[in-house]
């Protein structure tokens, strides 16, 4: 009988889904979305899991809704489900510039939980199903001239630690976190803060941006070199520290950074550059073209694709559909709770990026 009991037990274990895991389900597509309540809808919902309505901000230290036409936003995105039932909607705080008074107002715990009880303010009024925390970045600089402080660590794992205990276990908990070294080593305590989130939303994209004065791949798969970052560099930093796979989700850029007066070397990768605006992958067909003066490569270690075009000297760099589908497949393989990317409405509404990324998540 006792021997009964102790494998009985250890089945239990076995099949216990850790804390707040996506066990035994497929990987998720999750779409950021800046858009309104009419263009979401020349986009195939279908093949999403989960919307994250971008942004809301800081308001007297609770999360607001910034207007009434976001009001109005959120809850169309909310009616989809109706058609959509594996669909979830979550709301994003912050964002690139977005978050300035957040480590004051994170900064004790009854800021935090002021917080915590306006999400679920919000929450229970619009019928969303999570929150997504954008704050760039905890501990670390993000956008010059917006407080950062060490305490900034601790109380995001606390701040996490009374957003669950406050909505729930049902509620979809997650943050978006830089895929860059200096991040991942000094802005979160990893262990600390998996226990409460249903996932990472690992921005691995901008790894080279619009500070950087020399090219490179900005979203790269895999390190072509011991210092370039990755999205398998970051990964393997946080499985590393104990980050359940099914928690990890690798993210993809519809959008390229650019730079001008680059020299014809290499193709122009690796070169001094001055950063430029980019362009959308809706518009990549009519942009990057051989007509314009561009020509494409694709780096098969990066598993990156870029542009040069010699007559301007110009170069981009991005995600396209075949690098997409090479991050599918690694999330796959990985076992990684999903696919997210920056944004949707910068995708092609039929046979894009969304759709590349479909077809491999449903592909045997």
């Amino acid at each position: 009988m006792k021997q009964i009991n102790l494998i009985a037990l250890f089945l239990l274990c076995l099949f216990t889904t850790n804390s707040f895991a996506q066990k035994n389900k497929k990987m998720d597509i999750i779409a950021y979305y800046t858009g309104d309540d009419k263009l979401i809808n020349e986009y195939e919902i279908n093949k999403l899991d989960q919307i994250i309505f971008s942004f809301c901000h800081l308001k007297n230290g609770k999360l607001s809704v910034d207007s009434p036409k976001d009001s109005i936003t959120i809850k169309h995105l909310v009616s989809l489900k109706a058609k959509n039932p594996q669909l979830k909607i979550v709301l994003s705080l912050g964002g690139w510039g977005g978050c300035e008074p957040c480590s004051a107002a994170f900064s004790t715990d009854e800021g935090r939980l002021a917080f915590a009880k306006s999400v679920k303010e919000v929450s229970d009024y619009f019928k969303v199903d999570g929150l997504d925390l954008d704050w760039e970045y905890p501990s670390i600089e993000g956008l010059p001239g917006h407080l950062y402080q060490v305490a900034d660590k601790p109380n995001f794992t606390d701040l996490l630690k009374k957003l669950r205990s406050t909505l729930g276990k049902k509620y979809e908990l997650s943050f978006a976190a830089g895929g860059f070294q200096k991040c991942l080593d000094e802005s979160i305590d990893w262990k600390g803060v998996a226990p409460y989130v249903n996932r990472i939303n690992i921005m691995s994209y901008d790894l080279v941006n619009g500070y950087s004065k020399v090219t490179g791949h900005h979203t790269p798969l895999y390190s072509t070199n011991p210092k370039e970052e990755s999205t398998d560099r970051a990964v393997t930093y946080l499985l590393k520290q104990g980050v359940p796979a099914e928690k990890l989700v690798i993210g993809a850029a519809f959008y390229t950074r650019t730079w001008k007066n680059v020299e014809n070397i290499n193709n122009g990768l690796y070169q001094a550059g001055e950063h430029i605006p980019g362009a959308d992958f809706k518009n990549f067909a009519t942009t990057y073209t051989e007509a314009n003066g561009w020509k494409y490569f694709y780096d098969e270690k990066a598993q990156a694709p870029y542009w040069y075009n010699a007559g301007t000297k110009t170069f981009a760099t991005s995600d396209d559909i075949r690098s997409v589908k090479a991050k599918t497949e690694y999330a796959k393989a990985k076992k990684l709770g999903g696919i997210m990317f920056w944004e949707l409405t910068l995708d092609s509404p039929k046979n894009g990026m969304v759709n590349a990324i479909y077809e491999v998540k449903v592909a045997k």
